[in-house]
């Protein structure tokens, strides 16, 4: 069975609004079309694609359990999952509303690759890459 694109991540919080708040205010991703699932949550849209799901981790674990679908486990880190990848137009204006918002980033530049590349983390401590062409 051959895979066609990447669908969507999934992000449990506990505070899914401010979460879905650093994707729409920083990131640029869109609130849209979510069906009612069982547990609260959003669905945010990268143009037509519903790329990021949030879900309350208590709830959604709740739901999950009595559908018999296994839920991850809390941890300090991400464990092998290190980070998710964006690709955007305007490095320029994307670190002026990283420091509009107090959100630390480091900046790395690849000229070889003509690429700039930003790292910063979204409120749960997931890393984001946010790549440019330049």
């Amino acid at each position: 069975m051959p895979l066609n694109l990447m669908e969507h991540y999934l992000v449990l919080t506990d505070d899914i609004d401010a979460t879905r708040d650093f994707y729409l205010d920083v990131l640029g991703l869109e609130d849209g079309f979510r069906p009612e699932l069982g547990f609260p949550g959003y669905w945010l849209y990268l143009n037509t694609t519903p790329v990021l799901h949030i879900a309350e981790w208590l709830t959604y674990t709740a739901h999950s359990n009595k559908m018999g679908i296994p839920v991850s486990t809390r941890s300090d880190s991400t464990g092998a999952f290190d980070h998710i990848a964006f690709n955007g137009t305007d490095p320029d204006e994307t670190i002026t509303c990283l420091v509009k918002y107090s959100i630390p980033y480091e900046r790395n530049d690849v000229p070889h690759a003509g690429l700039v590349q930003l790292f910063l983390n979204d409120p749960n401590g997931i890393k984001i890459e946010l790549n440019f062409a330049v």
